[in-house]
């Protein structure tokens, strides 16, 4: 995901995104509990993924 790419959406757009992102991490950490998470790299580019969200979205309100 792409910074550049979540600019251009709309603040709701952004905070269905997010949901989809956090409840995707909430998915990867139970995998990762239950030891059937095989990739483990993906619990942080999903962070990153939910931090480059709510930057955008805190770019959003601000404009």
């Amino acid at each position: 995901m792409i910074y550049s790419d979540l600019n251009e959406k709309s603040l709701q757009e952004l905070n269905e995104l997010l949901k989809e992102k956090k409840v995707l991490l909430f998915e990867l950490k139970a995998k990762l509990k239950t030891m059937q998470l095989t990739n483990t790299s993906e619990l942080r580019a999903c962070k990153k993924d939910i931090a480059r969200i709510q930057t955008a979205i805190t770019a959003a309100k601000a404009n």
